[in-house]
């Protein structure tokens, strides 16, 4: 390891205990570095009794309802998204894998511009496009030694415009009952999306705290010289990561198509900020290494925790998109261990 002393975070989002770090001459606080990761859980906390206090409605059952529907998508996106910033890397093809994706299906299902009718049989398609989307995204990134920003933001673009291309413009409208049903439908009171949302964490969870890629993402992050002299495969882990990152983008896509009714190029526009907003707001650092798909969770509650209380309290949308973005810089300023950052540019 090196000699500052940094940990690897390993498990959901728990740190391990870091050595004092020295900055400016005094050692970092090991009790302030062992309550970091659950401040955004007790903002969200706190940030639920105050929205109760101003609008006690907040706490109706349909309330619930109506935050765990906004919830999914993001949620989904975000198990993936998760991955990529644990490498300290970032990902802006979100928007344009999710597109292709939901193109993809509502072409393939019963509509009213087409005559294909698979149904639920074409469900593994926009999953499987998604994963090869982050496949091209990532060996792009490694193999042509791309940053990440500009590898994933030029993969979205040319995925918005085949899109647009394949649509030529238009929405497509579905009219399947069975792909409709996947927002539709509720088991034990919860809508099935809410349901694939929880399937999707478990399944992130599972790969973080289990497998060698979610280890070997925490070592990239938290260094990608020690991890090479480790002999992890530094350039195949962050090709599996993208990978990772697109399969759920394809499910995110299904998703839109059924709780939207419809596909269009632009379906998922505005979900690329509230994602990433809710990844760092959850405590997973930019710089990588650090965080983990239960701080997503906690992550992702709050930002639309936050939204739906701004709409019963009365905000104007206006004034909801400055706070989320103060609320951006404010995570982003929280989560940065500045030990770790010898310069910024």
């Amino acid at each position: 390891m090196d000699d500052a002393g940094s940990a690897v975070t390993t498990g959901a989002g728990a740190v391990s205990a870091p050595a004092p770090v020295a900055v400016r001459g005094r050692a970092a606080s090991p009790r302030l570095a062992r309550l970091r990761p659950f401040v955004p859980a007790a903002v969200l906390l706190l940030l639920c009794v105050v929205i109760t206090l101003i609008a006690p409605n907040f706490l109706s059952e349909g309330n619930f309802r109506r935050v765990g529907i906004a919830a999914a998508i993001p949620m989904v996106l975000a198990c993936g998204m998760t991955f990529v910033i644990l490498l300290g890397s970032i990902d802006l093809s979100t928007e344009g894998i999710v597109a292709v994706s939901a193109v993809a299906l509502s072409l393939m299902v019963k509509n009213l511009v087409g005559s294909w009718d698979f149904g639920l049989w074409a469900l593994p398609v926009p999953i499987l496009l998604g994963a090869g989307l982050g496949c091209l995204n990532g060996t792009v990134h490694v193999r042509l030694r791309i940053p990440s920003m500009i590898a994933s933001l030029g993969v979205g673009f040319a995925c918005i415009g085949v899109a647009t291309v394949v649509l030529g413009g238009i929405t497509v409208r579905v009219s399947d009952p069975l792909i409709r049903d996947i927002a539709l439908t509720r088991v034990l009171g919860v809508p099935f999306s809410v349901w694939t949302a929880l399937a999707c964490i478990l399944l992130a969870w599972l790969i973080q705290t289990y497998t060698r890629l979610g280890r070997w993402s925490y070592v990239l992050g938290g260094g990608e010289d020690i991890a090479k002299l480790s002999g992890v495969p530094v350039g195949r882990v962050r090709v599996a990561v993208y990978t990772l990152a697109g399969f759920f983008y394809g499910i995110g896509g299904i998703l839109c198509v059924a709780q939207f009714g419809q596909s269009q190029a632009l379906i998922a526009q505005g979900y690329l900020f509230s994602v990433i907003t809710s990844v760092v707001v959850g405590g997973t650092a930019l710089t990588g290494g650090e965080g983990g798909i239960l701080n997503t969770v906690v992550g992702v509650l709050l930002v639309t925790v936050l939204g739906n209380g701004m709409i019963l309290v009365g905000v104007p949308p206006y004034v909801q998109q400055g706070v989320q973005g103060l609320l951006i810089i404010v995570a982003v300023a929280l989560s940065i261990d500045r030990s770790r950052v010898r310069l910024v540019k």
